[in-house]
């Protein structure tokens, strides 16, 4: 997986708010306008964070009307999945070979 990858899937993860987001959706899909009820922030903002949280992978959208409806995309998921794993892999292979 390319850095560039790697460095949207964390930044999905590192806003409280794209948290909540998250949460909200492991429930299954919600209409863009039930995500702006359950969070007391703007459409604009919620815009930006749905933006960040779809090129990362982690949501996929779809535009049904003028609202679009979210919902967790699994193989995004699984690609953040295997980046944590091939650092926890990374870490426990190279705790032998400590140069100091």
């Amino acid at each position: 997986m390319h850095y560039i990858n790697v460095a949207k899937i964390f930044k999905a993860f590192c806003d409280e708010n794209r948290i909540k987001i998250i949460e909200i959706l492991q429930e299954g899909e919600k209409c863009g306008c039930v995500l702006l009820e359950d969070l007391d922030i703007s459409q604009s903002t919620l815009s930006h964070h749905m933006k960040i949280l779809v090129e990362s992978n982690i949501v996929k959208a779809s535009k049904q009307g003028k609202w679009s409806y979210y919902s967790i995309c699994k193989e995004g998921i699984q690609d953040a999945k295997e980046v944590l794993e091939n650092i926890e892999k990374s870490v426990v292979e190279n705790k032998s070979n400590n140069c100091c």
